[in-house]
């Protein structure tokens, strides 16, 4: 028995007859007419059944690769799910690791080099070789305004600790600070490099007057940024520096060059702490491992000295143990705060270093192109890298090995990782704002910025941010700062990517 009914096989065999007829097939139009009875029929052009075969196989084609995505995305979700090292606590966000975006910006027309997530609010700044920046509210997705005043490509931005200044920096050699209390106005251009800046960051804390800033023309420069002027330069390294990143206590600087090389430099007196060679090409990125990393570390390298895992560790590698002769008292002051750092090198390679014997203790291998940007998750359990392969890859800190790859994570080169660096109160604290448990999804739009006048808004929410009272109240709580889970990528296919549990 036939599971069409009289009016769907009627208007089957008028779709297979007009198929038929408007591919000029006569002999098996005349055919299908004398068997199915047709011969009296006239096809209407406007009728349901014109060209109804093609519309249905189209269909049919889309909904095969659609049900061949989500088999694709539920064999990598189970496969996850069946690893006791990716299954561990995953009820827990606080071990959150990226597997589906939530959000995928679009906006800007040319590649997107660099994020920095303010340190309040639910907005992350983005740098484009469009010659601008633009900030967006990534809880909801949407572009909230775009910054211009640079003439060539936007390399880097950064937000301060405060979340009151935003700097920017490009290939047209100047620098310039943003009012990122206001309307994102242009503050203050600052001039002294000669060639290219490609990375800018404000020094910690206290420190947040000063910002440093990195070039083709081999400089590192610190600037004041009440004044504008630069205060002094330094020029650790023979080609051009593509990032330096202070520690977060700001003692330390760790830059990455394109002589194939990592330094860390004491920030007081800029003179070289370590100097870390064993990459066969330009390095790209570099990465303080936090305080939490230490335990899963320590154990990393227990595991690679015996082994496959050998192969894995620099030859002549001394033990991690030891604090070498020649290092000068400043330097065994930061040993235990910023001892290990990690760089992402196009020779494919990440390293993890040991700055205190200046000795790679491991090196993790995976990615097929250029590994561009490393970032470290914040509880210490996995390192992150992404690369010109359009990959994502998630390393185990205590094994070593990769435990997940996000395949085509873009469309296109995966320039760079963030992890957001906003902090949000605790329960305790969200009570003694009105909100419940549950009601953490706005929190961080009403968290205030340190200092701002008693009628200030949000510019993401409207909300009238906390008064000083209101503030010396919930200190009283004993607030405790956390972490907020979102990391964001970004693609020379021109759009950012915002994953969240």
């Amino acid at each position: 028995m036939s599971p069409l009914s009289d009016r769907q096989r009627d208007e089957l065999h008028k779709s297979l007859l007009d198929y038929l007829q408007s591919c000029g097939y006569e002999d098996s139009a005349r055919a299908l007419r004398l068997d199915a009875g047709l011969d009296d029929i006239k096809l209407d052009p406007t009728a349901k059944y014109a060209g109804l075969l093609e519309k249905k196989w189209t269909s049919v084609i889309r909904l095969q690769r659609k049900v061949m995505e989500l088999e694709s995305k539920n064999s990598q979700l189970s496969s996850e799910l069946s690893t006791p090292a990716m299954a561990t606590k995953r009820h827990n966000t606080a071990h959150f690791l990226p597997s589906l975006p939530k959000h995928t910006l679009s906006g800007h027309r040319s590649a997107v080099v660099a994020l920095s997530f303010h340190p309040k609010f639910v907005l992350l700044a983005s740098a484009s070789d469009d010659c601008s920046v633009k900030i967006w509210d990534w809880d909801v997705g949407e572009c909230e305004r775009t910054l211009k005043g640079h003439t060539k490509a936007v390399l880097d931005v950064d937000y301060d600790a405060t979340g009151t200044l935003l700097a920017s920096c490009s290939s047209d050699t100047s620098i310039k600070l943003w009012d990122a209390l206001g309307e994102y106005s242009n503050t203050k251009t600052l001039y002294g490099h000669d060639e290219s800046v490609s990375c800018v960051r404000f020094l910690s804390d206290s420190n947040t007057n000063t910002l440093i800033s990195c070039g083709r023309d081999e400089s590192i420069r610190f600037w004041d940024v009440h004044t504008g002027y630069c205060t002094r330069s330094i020029h650790p390294h023979s080609d051009w520096i593509r990032v330096v990143l202070p520690s977060d206590d700001s003692s330390l600087l760790a830059t990455a060059s394109s002589d194939q090389t990592a330094m860390v430099v004491d920030t007081a007196t800029g003179t070289t702490v370590s100097e870390l060679r064993g990459h066969e090409h330009v390095v790209e990125s570099v990465a303080w491992a936090p305080t939490t990393s230490i335990a899963n570390i320590h154990q990393l390298i227990g595991e690679s000295g015996t082994g496959s895992n050998r192969d894995n560790r620099a030859s002549g590698s001394a033990s991690t143990n030891g604090i070498p002769n020649n290092k000068t008292h400043s330097q065994s002051q930061s040993q235990s705060r910023n001892r290990y750092l990690a760089t992402a090198s196009r020779d494919k390679s990440v390293k993890l270093w040991d700055t205190s014997s200046f000795q790679c203790v491991y090196t993790f291998n995976g990615h097929d192109n250029w590994v561009k940007s490393i970032v470290f998750h914040p509880v210490g359990t996995h390192l992150l890298s992404c690369s010109e392969d359009k990959s994502i890859k998630i390393w185990d800190l205590a094994t070593g090995r990769c435990t997940r790859t996000i395949e085509a994570a873009h469309r296109n080169f995966v320039n760079t990782l963030s992890w957001g660096r906003q902090a949000m109160p605790e329960v305790g604290v969200s009570k003694s704002m009105g909100l419940g448990k549950n009601n953490n999804n706005n929190l961080n739009r009403r968290f205030s910025m340190p200092h701002p006048p008693p009628t200030m808004r949000s510019m993401s929410s409207g909300d009238v941010l906390r008064s000083v009272h209101q503030r010396e109240e919930e200190k009283e709580e004993h607030t405790v700062i956390r972490p907020l889970n979102v990391i964001a990528s970004a693609s020379s296919d021109g759009t950012i990517k915002i994953w969240t549990p």
